[in-house]
């Protein structure tokens, strides 16, 4: 399939993101008003103002509808919190569809908080994250999965985004990874697409993409060696998509491994969410019959558009489109 073959069949499809659904909180500071705190002696980080976007999850959501998917919907968890409420605005703002998600007083929003210096444009202090620090209470993974198991039949694709790094993890618990794995088996002919941080190898029978370091770093773990058909074997899938920044994209088949290459950029604006615009883009166009070589050149297409943004930022059909048209001979 060509470009805009695929950009054409992806308002015919409904795409549901299930998983950690986080708040990317940006504030902008400063660096004149960092004198010490009065009170304290610690240097204050003065901001002067902040507004909150879809991360994680929420970044796959807001790629889906830039390519004008006809309907996007979510699976997660929001805490009862002001982030929550932050959280909520920014999906709804970008017509994420909210009924599946769960609201929980017990559990903090997963939220980066990251600070930006007003004089030089650039993210340069710590941030201060707001992460799982506690298993699922049992009440919570029970509803999730409820709501999976009986909206995933009105979706042509399903992105899990596993991004928490912590030991408990986040929306995607053993049992959840269990029922999709039970659902990729009932559904054949549906795209469930898993992009994972920390717990790649867990990911059983759907198609996998990690980044060619979380990969590699699975592989010394599980055979000491960097062998992605071992990799592929022991997901039990048929496909499986590493991408390589700069490189591209290798997609992993049985018994081949094919480099898809993107235009190489010189100086992208921001790389932050990079993979999961790739994710959405070539999720979307194997949903749209598109090979797994097409979709992960479309996948790189999306993420060449994106990366030359601040932030986590997305792409339209006609950014797209001139992405291509900039590097076709």
């Amino acid at each position: 399939m060509t470009t805009a073959e695929i950009l054409a069949a992806i308002p015919k499809l409904a795409a549901l993101v299930v998983g950690d659904i986080c708040l990317d909180y940006w504030c902008t500071y400063d660096p004149s008003l960092s004198e010490p705190s009065r009170e304290t002696g610690i240097p204050r980080i003065g901001v002067m103002g902040s507004y909150g976007s879809p991360g994680a999850g929420g970044t796959v959501a807001n790629n889906l509808i830039a390519l004008n998917a006809y309907r996007v919907a979510a699976v997660g968890v929001i805490g009862d919190d002001g982030h929550g409420f932050e959280l909520t605005r920014a999906l709804r703002e970008r017509g994420v569809v909210l009924d599946l998600m769960v609201r929980d007083p017990r559990l903090p929003t997963f939220t980066y908080t990251k600070f930006v210096n007003s004089e030089t444009g650039v993210e340069d202090r710590p941030r201060i994250d707001f992460v799982p620090f506690r298993p699922l209470p049992e009440q919570v993974e029970r509803q999730i999965m409820t709501r999976l198991e009986s909206a995933i039949r009105g979706f042509d694709v399903v992105l899990v985004a596993d991004q928490a790094e912590t030991e408990y993890g986040g929306v995607i618990t053993p049992e959840v990874r269990r029922l999709l794995r039970k659902l990729a088996l009932k559904n054949p002919g549906r795209v469930i697409w898993a992009d994972s941080r920390r717990r790649v190898e867990q990911f059983r029978g759907l198609i996998v993409k990690p980044n060619r370091n979380e990969a590699d770093e699975v592989c010394l773990r599980l055979f000491g060696a960097i062998d992605y058909q071992r990799l592929r074997l022991h997901l039990e899938t048929k496909l499986l998509v590493v991408t390589r920044g700069e490189e591209g994209a290798v997609v992993v088949t049985p018994g081949k491994e094919t480099p898809v290459p993107t235009v190489r950029i010189e100086k992208p604006v921001d790389i932050c969410g990079a993979g999961d615009s790739f994710s959405a883009g070539a999720a979307l166009a194997l949903a749209a019959q598109a090979s797994p070589i097409e979709a992960a050149r479309f996948g790189n297409l999306v993420a060449s558009v994106t990366i030359m943004k601040p932030g986590t930022g997305t792409a339209s059909p006609e950014e797209v489109l001139a992405a291509e048209a900039a590097v076709s001979p």
